[in-house]
């Protein structure tokens, strides 16, 4: 097949090596602004794109001959699904690429979590000593609930699976598909029974602002708590709360409802957020390691080759 692709973010060569061998000319243009892509994205049937910018109807609109949209990640919530599915424009994704990285991420979170390492490691540079206060949980025996059990939360339960933990897994989405690593089971078992929260569900209308302070209300344990999907799913303010209440013995978010600098400064729940002890923050990376960043591009090209 011929016909023309524009990467208009940071993806792995391996993408447009494999689209130049289908036959697709490809503009590797990482730095093109938002206002430069409109400008020209009419000449192109394919777009690739990370996160720079949403893929909207504006954008759609503007490209007359797009065919498909190849997003170098798992989510798909930067780009109008409803008005791609009327234009009859594929979406391809790669959540195939980055669910090791995901569920490595989450383990390395909770692990932190549990293990006070966070806390413990600013004490001893602060020149403080103490070993009372910094003794940790074993996750052996505990229960691990996981919400939603695609790639993402069927790779977290993998990695659990040398911890003898019992992993149980809601998805409202999908049924039997319980297996060596997570029992399939019913919201009200994860309420009762977990010691552990982990979300890995895609950000939808309904999912945002889904867990919030009623949700933890519901729980019967004090849990620690894990996010890797998507920060807008989250009410920070309700994660706070039951931090300070004990609900929440520790949390580990690695997207949060507003991103990047100034704008997460500027949010009321920051100054908070950013000197609680008990929360492990990081930039949303979870998903994006070195490994990833190849994996992703492969899984993209060999989709790209089977819409042909």
């Amino acid at each position: 097949m011929s016909g023309k692709i524009l990467i208009v973010d940071d993806l792995h060569p391996a993408f447009k090596d494999r689209a130049a061998q289908l036959g697709y000319e490809v503009d590797d243009l990482p730095k093109i602004t938002r206002a430069e892509t409109l400008a020209v994205i009419a000449g192109y049937d394919g777009i690739a794109v990370r996160t720079k910018f949403k893929i909207d109807r504006e954008l759609m609109e503007a490209a007359p001959r797009l065919k498909f949209v190849a997003r170098a990640g798992a989510g798909l919530d930067n780009i109008d699904e409803a008005y791609a599915k009327e234009k009859n424009i594929q979406l391809l994704n790669a959540p195939e690429g980055n669910r090791d990285a995901v569920g490595e991420h989450a383990m390395g979170m909770l692990l932190s979590l549990i293990n006070n390492h966070r806390k413990a490691d600013i004490e001893i540079r602060n020149g403080i000593w103490d070993r009372e206060g910094n003794r940790g949980w074993e996750l052996k025996g505990k229960t691990v609930g996981i919400i939603g059990y695609g790639f993402m939360g069927s790779s977290m339960a993998r990695k659990l699976s040398g911890f003898e933990v019992n992993v149980i897994a809601y998805d409202k989405y999908k049924t039997g598909f319980s297996d060596a690593y997570a029992r399939e089971c019913s919201m009200e078992e994860i309420v009762k029974h977990s010691d552990v929260l982990s979300l890995h569900i895609p950000l939808t209308a309904e999912t945002r602002q889904m867990v919030n302070e009623e949700y933890f209300y519901h729980f019967k344990k004090n849990i620690f708590f894990i996010n890797t999907a998507r920060g807008e799913i989250v009410n920070t303010k309700a994660v706070l709360k039951a931090i300070n209440s004990g609900k929440i013995l520790g949390a580990g978010l690695d997207v949060l409802e507003a991103e990047k600098f100034p704008n997460l400064a500027e949010q009321s729940w920051y100054e908070e957020l950013s000197a609680s002890q008990k929360v492990i923050l990081t930039p949303h990376v979870g998903g994006w390691t070195f490994d990833s960043y190849r994996k992703i591009s492969e899984v993209l090209a060999d989709k790209l080759e089977r819409i042909q």
